[in-house]
Formats: structure tokens, C-alpha cells, sequence
């Protein structure tokens, strides 16, 4: 019996690719090179399952291509608003995701970018390589406090609340969160945690902003000239959800006009291709969406993938069925 073609459309851990070659008749992208709009429409054809990621771009464009094999997208991650997944319904494609297991990593990366903003580590980093450190300072790199501090998050869901812990517990800030329902008591409770009204009030009160909402329409540019105007002028923005929630241009000048003191991006509009402004900044600092890069979560998505596509081959609900 033949054994489903599935195609994997970038490198995945070893040990996860090794599954897949024994389990399907795989491809596998030893380049590691993204593929095109044209390669991932052909791949549509040929396939029974395409793993895609958020570098992949699948809209209506794609998914409707002619004389399509595919019936499900395995997508490695959480996010999928790089796929049109109301094409792919109407397309009678499946498409599933990854959750749960890169919370805490995500979470770890929004709380790093916290504090190399706050602290300035980035622009510490670049004078020391610059051999331009010349010792100790009273007034060198002064910076702003984290522990105490009040955090706000935009969005509740389990990466937000993960580093709601990390911040409460390790370093005694006060949380604040919008989401439009409250979350559970028991949460609320642990972490003494304060829903607001409005992204307004929230944004007036906090040290620093979260951003754990997710990307699309709904939220594009959420983070525009007129909310960044609401924040407090000492304050930091940390983005570690999606590229399009912030308006590049908008956040750019902000910093420029010390709207704001300091970011900490790990996303970007239309990465890798980051808006050239970002690099003439010194208080910014940049992350190459390394958000769930770590070798447990990353072999921890691609099993999650396996799972979905086991249960799809063998005819049984599917674990992450999105569509």
C-alpha cells in the first residue's frame, strides 16, 4: 500500500523529520528555502498533506488552485493568519495547528525582550563590541526599573498569563489585561491581576505593553500613531504576537519622538523584510521571531503536526483541527 506524500515546506527537527520519512513518503526541504506562491500551488497539487508555517503566505490565491491532491494543511505553529482558512473551508481543506506547547517559550521571549528594553542590554551589547567602552559610568546606560512595574497585556490567552506569572512572581509587577471577557477567578486571583475597560486605560497605566492578541484583520495596526500616543512616555512596547498588529512606521516614529522610551519586537510587517527605520534606532531591540525556538518546543510542534496528520490518515477526530 502506497504511503501518503506529504511535504514539509521547511526544515523541521531532526529527530521529527526522521518520524515523517518513516511514517510517509515525505519531502523534505534539505534548503531550507522558502518556497513561492508558484511552488506551494504546485505542492497542492501533487500532495496529500502540506505542512506549511507562518512564512508560508496561502491565501485564496493559492488554495484555490486547480486540480487540487491536498486535503489538509499541517501547520507548524499556533498561528495561522498567513492562511486563508475561509478559502480552505470553502475548499473542503483541513487545516490544523499546534497549541499549548510553545507557551512558555513565547512567554520567555516576551519577557527577555522586557528586559533587554528596559535595561537597555541591546545598545549594552553594542558598545562593548564596539571597543568603544571605555569602564564603569555613574550616567552610562541608565535605564528603567522593571521589578514593581506595571505590566499590561493585550490579550489574556495562555501566553499572556504565562508571563503574567513570570512577572508577578519573579519580579513583582502589578498585571493589567484587556480581553473582552474576564478571565477565570482563580487566575485573576494568583496574580492580583486587574481587567480593564478599554485598550485605552490600559495603555495610560502600564510600564509596559504586551502585546498576546492575535494577527488578521481584526488587529491589524491595532498598534497605531493614535494608541502609541497613549502610552506613557517612560514606557516600553513588547510585540512578540504578530507584525501586523503594529504599525512599523507609526511605532518608528514614536520612538524617534520619545512618544515612547523603548520596544522589544521579535515580529515584524511582512518579515523578514523589517522597515529600514528600525535599524537607525538605538532603543529598540530586534529578535529574528525566535518566540518558540527552542529544541523541546520546536520537536514539541513537529509532534503535534504528526499526531494531526496520524488522525487524519487514519480517519479519526483530529487533536488541532482549526477548519
Amino acid at each position: 500500500m502506497n504511503k501518503p506524500k506529504v511535504l514539509v515546506t521547511r526544515q523541521w527537527p531532526a529527530s521529527v523529520e526522521a518520524k515523517l520519512s518513516n511514517l510517509y513518503d515525505v519531502t523534505l526541504n534539505e534548503s531550507d528555502r522558502p518556497l513561492t506562491a508558484e511552488e506551494l500551488k504546485i505542492a497542492l497539487q501533487q500532495y496529500d498533506a502540506v505542512c506549511p508555517n507562518v512564512c508560508d503566505a496561502l491565501p485564496a490565491q493559492v488554495l484555490n488552485v486547480e486540480n487540487k491532491r491536498c486535503k489538509i494543511l499541517g501547520n507548524f505553529g499556533v498561528g495561522y493568519n498567513h492562511i486563508d482558512v475561509a478559502a480552505a473551508k470553502q475548499q473542503g481543506l483541513i487545516v490544523t495547528n499546534t497549541p499549548g506547547v510553545l507557551t512558555q517559550s513565547t512567554a520567555d521571549i516576551a519577557m527577555t525582550l522586557l528586559l533587554m528594553s528596559a535595561r537597555r542590554g541591546a545598545e549594552g551589547d553594542r558598545l562593548v563590541r564596539s571597543k568603544k567602552w571605555t569602564g564603569w559610568c555613574p550616567t552610562q546606560l541608565m535605564s528603567s526599573d522593571v521589578t514593581g512595574a506595571t505590566l499590561g497585556l493585550i490579550g489574556f490567552g495562555r501566553i499572556a498569563q504565562a508571563m503574567a506569572r513570570k512577572a508577578h512572581h519573579g519580579f513583582g509587577m502589578k498585571i493589567l489585561y484587556v480581553k473582552p471577557s474576564p478571565a477565570e477567578q482563580a487566575i485573576v486571583d494568583e496574580l492580583q491581576a486587574v481587567r480593564c475597560d478599554s485598550i485605552a486605560e490600559l495603555l495610560a497605566q502600564s510600564d509596559y505593553v504586551s502585546l498576546h492578541c492575535p494577527g488578521g484583520a481584526e488587529t491589524k495596526h491595532l498598534m497605531n500613531a493614535q494608541n502609541l500616543a497613549l502610552m506613557k512616555p517612560t514606557a516600553h512596547l513588547i510585540n512578540t504576537a504578530r507584525g501586523d498588529v503594529v504599525d512599523s512606521l507609526a511605532l518608528i516614529e514614536a520612538l524617534k519622538a520619545g512618544t515612547i522610551r523603548g520596544a522589544g519586537l521579535d515580529v515584524y510587517e511582512n518579515e523578514p523584510n523589517l522597515h529600514p527605520g528600525f535599524l537607525e534606532l538605538d532603543n529598540v531591540s530586534l529578535l529574528p521571531h525566535l518566540g518558540s525556538a527552542t529544541i523541546a518546543t520546536r520537536t514539541a510542534m513537529g509532534e503535534k503536526v504528526l499526531a494531526n496528520l496520524a488522525a487524519f490518515f487514519a480517519g479519526e477526530e483530529l487533536p488541532d483541527r482549526v477548519v
